[in-house]
């Protein structure tokens, strides 16, 4: 019998090694980072769902209420896939959310792509998975004498970095809605590290930014790679790119790998360009009505 029931804080923990052991099986996460943190930072307007069978946790799922959507992520436990769970997670979040429903799908999975078709979701927004080895030597960097790169000051430069931010990401449905909250969880991260964080500057106003990950191991991530629109176009975001690289290089970090959106086709350039090759793509299902 799988019994559903709204999550509580003291479940956390649990959660957390059933996310961890589903990636261990898997090879990626079920759960992207934004809904990591949800978890840990418990805030309103999102629901934490779980499902037992035989008094275990067999699954958990939460969904986020916002405003236009609704937004749903979920995982089961390895050993109890194929029985029914993810569905009974689903039909609640299905029966809960207040807006349209949105559900990531992770990899996008045969189980998942069924998953959401029971629910009459329908592929929409597809992020791609890049990475290239950083074993191998890394392009020229352009020159860029108005142009100088530092790393983040932390304390001092978070206002003008929500300003750039917000400018280059204007249509982005989550990096572009950033708030100093959100920046301040993610540095109060056990990854985070200021030099890695790097800001260009011309005539000592920020213009751009390459903000890199430390995974465990050796993987590096770029983590957000912006440039303010007045700045873009002149070699900018691949002089932080570059810099970015030479950094998680020197940190003794092997690979590399990063999350572009499927359709944004000069950042998907300018990737390629660095060497960087499809890995695999995470699925957004959306409603059909």
């Amino acid at each position: 019998m799988i019994r559903v029931e709204q999550g509580v804080p003291e479940q956390q923990a649990e959660i957390e090694s059933l996310v961890a052991a589903a990636e261990v099986e898997d090879g990626f996460s079920a759960l992207n980072e934004a809904a990591m943190l949800h978890l840990r930072h418990r805030r309103p307007g999102v629901l934490h769902v779980t499902a037992e069978v035989q008094g275990a946790m067999a699954g958990y799922a939460q969904l986020e209420q916002g405003e236009d959507r609704s937004t749903g992520q979920l995982v089961v436990a390895a050993s109890r896939r194929g029985r029914g769970v993810g569905g009974a997670l689903l039909e609640r979040l299905v029966a809960t959310a207040r807006q349209p429903l949105q559900l990531w799908a992770m990899g996008d999975t045969p189980a998942s792509r069924a998953l959401a078709a029971k629910a009459g979701l329908r592929p929409g927004r597809e992020l791609k998975i890049l990475k290239r080895p950083l074993t191998e030597r890394l392009p020229a960097a352009p020159r860029l004498d108005d142009v100088a790169i530092r790393p983040f000051r932390v304390g001092r430069d978070e206002p003008e970095w929500l300003g750039v931010n917000a400018r280059a990401f204007a249509g982005h449905p989550e990096q572009g809605r950033l708030t100093r909250a959100d920046l301040d969880e993610r540095m109060a991260e056990p990854w985070f590290d200021p030099q890695g964080f790097l800001v260009a500057e011309r005539q000592q106003r920020m213009i751009g930014f390459h903000w890199t990950k430390q995974h465990p191991g050796r993987l590096g991530e770029v983590y957000v790679l912006g440039v303010a629109p007045a700045a873009g176009g002149r070699g900018v975001g691949k002089a932080l790119l570059l810099a970015g690289l030479g950094y998680l290089k020197l940190r003794g970090n092997t690979d590399v790998e990063l999350y572009v959106d499927a359709d944004h086709d000069r950042a998907l350039g300018l990737y390629r360009s660095a060497g960087f090759v499809p890995a695999g793509h995470d699925v957004l299902y959306v409603s059909s009505s």
